[in-house]
């Protein structure tokens, strides 16, 4: 009966009292917000992928075979290494800042979106706030300085990327070591009632060139929109951007062994996990997020649990 008086109500008793009166009579009924949030964020997914009006944006190939790390490490753990059969990544933190970490990995995302849109290795935006706009994220005092800090990881680290050079009879493809970033001009504070900005005020990145040169020459389209439901679940975006890659890539229906030195374990940047069943729960949680954005996702676990099951799909859809 609360529930009809507060529907009728009106449009101005809202979202907010439906909430409000859940939490208090139902609290196991209860969704926050941030559900509410995710739920309506996922069903934009898929209504504009089925018009054909995705929000395109882009990866660069390393960070799509191998994630960074999920979360921060120790502070005396300055390598951070990843395998995805004859690639590895490792990653090199600086000693003041640490390696990459967990929402870190919007930042090459959105790098890699502006290089290709700008068609340029220096590559400019008018304000931080644009880039936690991109990933709806909010704008305040604690997203400003998780923004520094991640510029400031990323600006040390120094990556390997290529083949790997310990295994016997190895055919090298590609090797290289290199910088995210060469120089970085970012104004983090900014009064907002400030008029429109001048070329003084722009923010100015400039991409090392061994980076830039990965992105020009595979450009891992995905879509942002999807990405911003799951910036703040990193675990679950490596492997939509893992899957992204793999289904387009796959000619038929393929096994990639969940676990040993070419397993999915061993490519995503997910923390460790003592037990085997344990990542494959994760694994299913992590799936039925992606269902729920992605529903033509072919991937699932096979019966035995040691492999997932992938075919051909695309995330990306081509435009109508």
């Amino acid at each position: 009966m609360a529930l009809l008086q507060v529907l009728d109500g009106g449009p101005a008793a809202g979202l907010e009292s439906v909430c409000s009166l859940l939490k208090r009579t139902h609290p196991h009924l209860h969704v926050s917000k941030h559900k509410l949030r995710q739920v309506e964020g996922a069903e934009l997914v898929r209504l504009k992928r089925a018009q054909g009006g995705q929000t395109l944006g882009f990866s660069s190939r390393p960070f799509v075979l191998c994630g960074l790390p999920v979360r921060r490490l120790p502070a005396n753990q300055l390598l951070f290494e990843r395998r995805n059969g004859r690639f590895v990544l490792q990653l090199t933190g600086h000693p003041d800042y640490g390696v990459p970490f967990g929402q870190d990995r919007i930042v090459p995302i959105f790098l890699a979106t502006l290089a290709v849109q700008q068609k340029s290795q220096v590559i400019r935006f008018r304000s931080a706030s644009e880039m936690l706009e991109t990933f709806g994220m909010h704008k305040g005092g604690k997203e400003y300085r998780r923004l520094i800090g991640a510029f400031e990881r990323i600006f040390g680290a120094t990556i390997f990327f290529g083949t790997d050079p310990l295994k016997p009879g190895a055919k090298v493809v590609h090797r290289s070591r290199f910088n995210f970033l060469r120089e970085a001009t970012i104004w983090y504070n900014r009064d907002e009632n400030q008029p429109a900005l001048t070329e003084a005020f722009e923010n100015v990145i400039v991409l090392s060139d061994e980076f830039y040169q990965e992105i020009v020459e595979h450009p891992i389209p995905t879509d942002m929109d999807a990405v911003r439901v799951l910036s703040s679940a990193p675990a679950i975006l490596d492997l939509f951007m893992w899957l992204s890659y793999r289904c387009f890539a796959a000619k038929s229906e393929e096994l990639v062994p969940i676990f040993g030195p070419r397993g999915l374990a061993a490519q995503l940047g997910n923390v460790e996990y003592a037990r085997p069943r344990r990542f494959r729960e994760k694994l299913e949680e992590w799936l039925r997020a992606i269902h729920g954005i992605w529903p033509e996702c072919p991937a699932r676990i096979s019966a035995d649990g040691s492999a997932l099951i992938v075919n051909r799909a695309a995330a990306v859809a081509p435009a109508c």
